[in-house]
């Protein structure tokens, strides 16, 4: 895993940038699911919503870790 990106010219933690693209990603996610009714089934949504952030960051943190190295 590479710690470290530049974005234009700004040295920036890949962390920060997995995490942006993880919340944007639930985001959009989780309007999917309140779309589909699906939140009827949760027993608590917020809880939910994290977990599934959460789960989004480390797969994302695991996959660039393969690719990198």
């Amino acid at each position: 895993m590479k710690y470290e990106l530049d974005l234009f010219g700004v040295i920036v933690p890949s962390l920060l940038l997995w995490c942006v693209v993880a919340y944007v990603l639930a985001r959009i996610i989780s309007k999917a699911l309140a779309w589909a009714g699906l939140y009827r089934h949760v027993w608590h949504a917020a809880l939910f919503d994290f977990s599934l952030y959460v789960s989004l960051v480390a797969g994302f943190v695991l996959v660039s870790k393969e690719l990198v190295s």
